[in-house]
């Protein structure tokens, strides 16, 4: 099935999202991560879309999307789901089930909090909802949050060089020849657009509502018990293998599997997790 590239305009923003398969079909609904867009999935979206109905879109400020300027812009997590909640009711879809990288799980699990009935399952692919998968590497973020001053600021900055978005792509990788370079240099030169910086250091400085979150949406868990499926890069050095572990703790039949790959995993593990997502997909109810 071929991959369609469309826009809708919400809040008056283009909103880019790539669709494919039979929208008849049980939805995906799939949520990108940062640096990134909707195209870390265009692989997943091929494999699996002679099945599914797949819907991916792009934040604003990301990808293919309109990036109003931060000073015009509220540039927070509630926005970004309110435009996917949005995005969601125009395209008609009340029922899918949601893939979740990175920043895509704060925005699904704002989603699922607001439409329990409408999720179908969960697949979080280095998606984090627990203290325990935080690493070291939010440390500074941790600094942020407490005060967000331009002193404490400044240091962030360093996560929107080429150096940085290379690392995130390749640590953790036993062969780096399997990432598609092409993908990481769209990231960096979306992350390179004028003022683009402002806007990821808006996200950045709310990040820590994310965190303060993490007791709902694991009380959503526990309350809705949503099929899971937590597919990890276990060397990740941003959300740790323990966040996907926890899953299981309030998920009763949840599966956790760990993979030999890092942050991106889908990168070097793609055809695995499409297996993986299929046959979990196949077992959702309507």
């Amino acid at each position: 099935m071929r991959i369609r590239y469309r826009t809708a305009v919400i809040e008056g923003l283009e909103v880019f999202y790539r669709e494919a398969g039979d929208p008849s079909a049980p939805t995906l609904v799939l949520l990108h991560g940062f640096p990134t867009s909707s195209i870390a999935y265009q692989e997943l979206i091929v494999a699996l879309s002679d099945e599914f109905h797949l819907v991916a879109p792009d934040y604003p400020g990301f990808g293919h999307s309109s990036a109003p300027a931060a000073d015009t812009w509220e540039y927070t997590f509630d926005h970004l789901a309110d435009v996917v909640d949005q995005l969601l009711d125009t395209l008609g879809l009340t029922r899918y089930a949601l893939y979740v990288h990175d920043y895509g799980a704060p925005v699904g699990f704002r989603l699922a909090l607001r439409h329990p009935d409408r999720i179908t399952g969960l697949i979080t692919q280095n998606g984090n909802a627990y203290e325990e998968g935080l690493t070291p590497f939010w440390e500074t973020l941790r600094t942020v949050w407490n005060d967000p001053s331009e002193q404490n600021l400044a240091p962030l900055r360093e996560n929107y060089t080429r150096q940085a978005t290379h690392w995130q792509y390749t640590h953790g990788v036993r062969d780096v020849t399997l990432v598609n370079p092409d993908k990481e240099a769209l990231d960096q030169a979306l992350l390179d657009r004028p003022g683009n910086q402002e806007i990821q250091l808006a996200l950045f400085r709310d990040y820590g509502t994310n965190v303060e979150r993490y007791p709902q949406w694991q009380e959503y868990l526990r309350s809705h018990q949503p099929p899971v499926l937590a597919v990890w890069g276990r060397h990740d050095e941003i959300f740790g293998p323990e966040g996907a572990l926890a899953f299981a703790r309030d998920v009763k039949n949840a599966r956790v599997q760990l993979l030999d790959a890092g942050h991106f995993a889908l990168e070097t593990r793609g055809p695995q997790i499409a297996a993986l997502a299929r046959t979990f997909l196949r077992t959702l109810p309507d």
